[in-house]
């Protein structure tokens, strides 16, 4: 039995991690970044559609609405936790900007504040272009 669960969880974490479509050069490329390893970005709507794929946006030109699922595990005594235990947090952000350029690459990064986070629209220049909008967070 063991022999057979070894690779039917490879195989599960390489369909996770496979690689990203090409950039469309007549679309914008958003990727979504993280501090830190253990925290999970994913992008959840755009223009208030759903998404199927979580790991980029790619976009046409001009104004977007994006939607992302930011989780991270916050550390104890923060409040929201009697019992001072870690806990994950999980964030839902919204980040508007209006100029979106075919054939430009993106990055939205998220991180935590607290018991809620923040996230900030770059270009490629790492020139900061919007901020993001905490929709809601809480306990996940």
């Amino acid at each position: 039995m063991r022999a057979l669960l070894l690779p039917l969880v490879a195989l599960s974490l390489y369909a996770c991690a496979g690689s990203l479509p090409p950039a469309d050069p007549h679309q914008a490329w958003v990727e979504l970044a993280t501090q830190q390893p253990s925290h999970t970005i994913s992008a959840n709507r755009l223009d208030g559609a759903r998404l199927s794929e979580g790991r980029f946006f790619q976009v046409n030109p001009g104004a977007h609405e994006l939607e992302v699922r930011f989780q991270y595990e916050r550390s104890g005594g923060g409040g929201m936790d009697p019992s001072g235990s870690p806990g994950q947090v999980a964030c839902i952000l919204r980040v508007q900007y209006a100029s979106f350029a075919a054939g430009q690459r993106y990055r939205l990064e998220a991180r935590p504040l607290a018991a809620k986070a923040q996230a900030w629209l770059y270009d490629g220049q790492r020139k900061v272009l919007a901020r993001g909008e905490v929709l809601r967070c809480g306990p996940f």
